[in-house]
């Protein structure tokens, strides 16, 4: 199994981890390590990524497992039942593991100083734009300035096209946003996903790690929906240790 292990100077009673593909049992476009339980993949392969992923990473328990929606809710993790339908989960509890899905989007791990609160972000452009990471930030008792912040794989700038509708949403909320675009030959932008979600978080007082990998170009380490369609989910994770 290939986990990334977070760049952060998270205390040591935080663990965070980030997946890849390489590692489970899935096949065909789903192959390997797919988590991700509503894209069309066989359940009990599924389950059977899920039990190796807890046993190579010593999860304490089921990670609290969301219902993505591109949005900007944010929920306390509560392992087990229904997923909630959130993009973002908060835990101060000791064990209780956070986790988000993705596949181009980009994924926010964050934590307190003190080690006593974490939470996962699912941050596609349409949460970005609309706010979920300021959500979660403001769903945290710990201040931002007393926060550090881990940028998980995502689509770099270079594979990720958009129109100007796009640009025009991210200018809306803050101009400065319009220097994460480039402009290119198609009349199109590039957009800088992970610079928008770092430029959010600096400004909050927030400290930045991560960033720098490529879904959509490292074919044989991430998933990617812009690349292939039907594909699995990797996930990102963080806890506090019990």
């Amino acid at each position: 199994m290939d986990i990334i292990t977070p760049d952060w100077e998270a205390p040591a009673a935080v663990a965070a981890a980030a997946t890849t593909r390489a590692g489970g049992v899935s096949a065909g476009p789903f192959a390997a390590l797919n988590l991700g339980g509503h894209v069309g993949d066989d359940a009990a392969a599924v389950a059977e990524n899920r039990r190796r992923l807890a046993g190579a990473l010593e999860l304490p328990g089921e990670p609290a497992w969301l219902a993505q929606v591109h949005g900007t809710r944010v929920v306390e993790a509560r392992p087990g039942g229904t997923p909630a339908e959130a993009d973002a989960a908060v835990t101060r509890e000791p064990g209780v593991v956070c986790a988000v899905l993705t596949a181009d989007c980009l994924p926010v791990l964050l934590a307190s100083r003190r080690g006593d609160e974490v939470a996962a972000v699912h941050a596609g452009w349409r949460g970005l734009a609309d706010g979920v990471v300021a959500a979660a930030l403001a769903a945290m008792e710990t201040p931002p300035a007393e926060l550090l912040a881990w940028l998980g794989p995502a689509i770099a700038q270079p594979a990720f096209e958009v129109g100007g509708e796009v640009r025009e949403r991210f200018i809306a909320r803050d101009v400065v946003n319009a220097a994460f675009f480039a402009p290119n030959d198609r009349g199109r932008w590039q957009a800088d996903l992970a610079g928008l979600a770092r430029r959010e978080l600096e400004a909050a007082g927030v400290t930045v790690s991560g960033g720098g990998f490529c879904t959509h170009d490292e074919s044989e380490r991430f998933f990617s929906y812009r690349r292939d369609g039907d594909c699995g989910r990797q996930a990102s994770l963080v806890w506090i240790r019990g």
